[in-house]
C-alpha cells in the first residue's frame, strides 16, 4: 500500500497548505479556523465497537455505556463472543447493538492487516459486518488508520459546511459531495478536517451551539 498516512500535526499542516493553494475558499476557511487538529485515534476492535456503541445516542450516554462495558470486562472480542447477551443489555446496549457487537466480535477481522490494505478494501471489509456502514468505515480509515485521501461525504456536517463555504443553493447529497471531493485529492481527509472546523466556526458566528 502506498497511500499517504497522516501521523503528525505537520502532515495535517502540509495538506492544509496544499488545499489552500488549490482553492481560495479553503484558504479563507483556514484563516478563520487556524491550525487543524490531528485527531488520530487507536485502531482495532475497540475503536469499531465504540463507534457502534455511539450510534444514535448522545456522547454522554455512549461514555456511560462504554464505562459499564469496561467495568464488566466486555470490550474485547473473546469476552463478547462468550458473553450472555443479557449482560450486554444490562450495560446499556439495545438488542440491535448487542447483535452488532457480537457480529463484530465474530468477524475475524485482521486489524493489523487493515493498516496495510487499500482504503477501498478496508471499507469493503468493515461494511460487510452488520452495524458498520460506509460512514463508520470511512471515519475509521481517516482517524484510526490515518489515511490522508479518504473522505466521508455521508456526514451531514460536512455536507452543510460545503454548502456554506462554497455558497451552494442546497446541501449537497452524498454522491454529489463525493464527486466534489475528488478535486481535493490527495488530501481529502484534511479537507474533511477543515470543513468540520469551518462548520464549528461558522455556526458559532451565527450563535448556534
Amino acid at each position: 500500500m502506498d497511500e499517504r498516512i497522516i501521523e503528525t500535526e505537520d502532515c495535517v499542516a502540509e495538506g492544509a497548505a496544499w488545499l489552500a493553494g488549490q482553492e481560495p475558499r479553503f484558504a479563507g476557511a483556514l484563516a478563520l479556523t487556524g491550525p487543524l487538529p490531528l485527531r488520530r485515534r487507536p485502531d482495532g476492535f475497540a475503536a469499531l465497537m465504540g463507534a457502534i456503541v455511539s450510534q444514535q445516542v448522545s456522547v454522554a450516554a455512549a461514555s456511560a455505556i462504554w464505562a459499564r462495558l469496561e467495568a464488566a470486562g466486555l470490550t474485547d472480542p473473546a469476552r463478547i463472543a462468550a458473553a450472555d447477551p443479557e449482560d450486554l443489555r444490562t450495560a446499556g446496549l439495545s438488542r440491535q447493538k448487542v447483535r452488532y457487537v457480537t457480529a463484530l466480535a465474530g468477524a475475524g477481522i485482521d486489524y493489523a492487516a487493515l493498516r496495510r490494505a487499500p482504503t477501498e478494501q478496508v471499507v469493503a471489509e468493515l461494511t460487510a459486518v452488520p452495524g458498520i456502514g460506509r460512514w463508520t468505515a470511512e471515519i475509521y480509515a481517516m482517524f484510526s488508520l490515518g489515511r490522508a485521501d479518504v473522505f466521508a461525504p455521508g456526514d451531514l456536517a460536512l455536507q452543510e459546511s460545503a454548502r456554506m463555504l462554497f455558497a451552494l443553493e442546497a446541501r449537497p447529497r452524498e454522491a454529489a459531495l463525493r464527486e466534489m471531493a475528488r478535486g481535493w485529492s490527495p488530501w481529502r481527509a484534511v479537507a474533511a478536517r477543515l470543513l468540520w472546523a469551518y462548520y464549528r466556526v461558522d455556526k458559532g458566528r451565527e450563535g448556534i451551539a
